[in-house]
């Protein structure tokens, strides 16, 4: 229980030793992950869709209720790789509040990213606000399932379809998440998942796409190994995004782990949610429980106006305090490069997505966090919320910190 004399950015000790991360990696039960890695280093296969991927495409496929998982070495290339299988040219809209590798995937390949706003309520894309910037240039459109939580994806399936437009979606936060029933992953044209170490489920490093579609699978296959088919024969343009073994193996030892992972996300959430209900000037995002979720993001928005506290200034206490917070996805993609110099007015067009990335931070949880560790992140959130005019005066210089001697109540 601190003080705001005690606070760690003024000089006093950290309220943890050790650094609590947003997403700290999962890891599995040891001996069984080393079983698998010296299986393969016997066979002295490492790479070049071995036994360790071929299994965890299958199990993931099925799991999902896909066709068809194609596992690549990270969930960028995954994206980019999709990207070109489908034909995407031209324009393709896209959310700007999302990681920068959505839009990166495209810019990489010429493609130029037009930037949606979001619905407030869903942070996802805004079907509202998506047709009025569909153009004769424009081949597609790459939904983002936002923190775990679905697109509106009959309503994208819907223009797409009218529109003639391709319908690819970035699941990277969402492996493990159902729409009324149906897992997320069987949606568009394909969906692309992220396992990389800040996931709760990882491959050390790595990703997949999912798809129902044979052709587009098989060309996928194709690219991911330089075209080739069968040795000294290749057939299409291609580049190296295969997944190896090892990752492979973390993968599929993760997976017998799964539940139980999902488990303590889903304790953190509560134990969030039940801490959070007495502080003011914080709503913390909820999942809709009566589908299957992941829980992977504790999400609160925060109302700076009322708390006279900015949420910066909320995540400079939390990092001093080793609570290592983030501004997800602050400050959206068209205010980073290239594309605030190639849209220098896109802001004008996504107003919810400025406000969202102005005031939303996302907390530790994962293993790594306990239900005691959470009761004291929500007392010092407290503290900061019922004493933001104070702590926004120390903060700014205007009060020695001996003079700053509010407590938790």
């Amino acid at each position: 229980m601190k003080r705001l004399a005690d606070l760690a950015i003024l000089g006093g000790p950290p309220l943890f030793a050790c650094p609590l991360h947003v997403g700290r990696p999962s890891v599995p039960e040891r001996e069984h992950f080393l079983r698998r890695v010296d299986g393969i280093l016997d066979r002295l296969w490492f790479t070049n869709d071995g036994p360790c991927v071929r299994e965890l495409e299958t199990r993931i496929a099925e799991l999902i209720g896909v066709r068809h998982c194609v596992a690549m070495c990270n969930g960028t290339v995954a994206l980019e790789i999709a990207i070109r299988a489908v034909g995407l040219t031209g324009e393709v809209i896209v959310p700007s509040l999302t990681f920068v590798a959505t839009a990166h995937a495209l810019q990489w390949q010429q493609i130029t990213p037009v930037f949606c706003d979001v619905d407030p309520r869903t942070y996802n894309l805004d079907p509202a606000r998506l047709e009025a910037l569909i153009t004769p240039r424009t081949s597609g459109i790459i939904g983002v399932h936002l923190w775990g939580r679905p697109c509106a994806v009959d309503v994208l399936a819907e223009i797409a379809a009218r529109r003639r437009l391709r319908l690819l979606y970035d699941a990277a936060h969402a492996f493990g998440c159902s729409v009324r029933g149906r897992m997320i992953g069987g949606f568009g044209e394909a969906e692309v998942l992220s396992f990389h170490a800040t996931k709760f489920f990882n491959t050390l490093e790595g990703g997949a796409v999912l798809t129902n579609d044979d052709e587009l699978a098989q060309k996928m296959r194709l690219m991911r190994n330089f075209g080739f088919d069968g040795y000294d024969n290749v057939i299409y343009i291609g580049t190296n995004g295969k997944m190896n073994e090892i990752s492979a193996a973390m993968g599929c030892a993760l997976l017998d782990s799964l539940d139980e992972i999902i488990a303590v996300n889903r304790r953190n959430y509560h134990a969030y949610r039940r801490a959070l209900a007495a502080t003011p000037h914080v709503t913390l995002m909820a999942y809709d429980e009566g589908e299957r979720c992941n829980y992977q993001y504790i999400v609160l928005e925060m109302d700076e106006a009322a708390a006279g506290v900015s949420r910066d200034e909320l995540v400079a206490v939390l990092w001093a305090e080793n609570v290592l917070a983030r501004r997800y996805f602050y400050p959206g993609c068209h205010r980073m490069e290239p594309y605030r110099s190639h849209f220098p007015h896109a802001g004008l067009l996504l107003p919810e997505t400025d406000r969202i990335g102005r005031c939303v931070v996302t907390l530790p949880t994962g293993s790594g966090v306990t239900p005691e560790d959470i009761a004291e992140i929500v007392a010092l959130i407290h503290l900061v919320l019922t004493h933001g005019e104070e702590v926004h005066t120390v903060l700014s210089g205007g009060l020695r910190p001996s003079q700053a001697s509010a407590g938790v109540r």
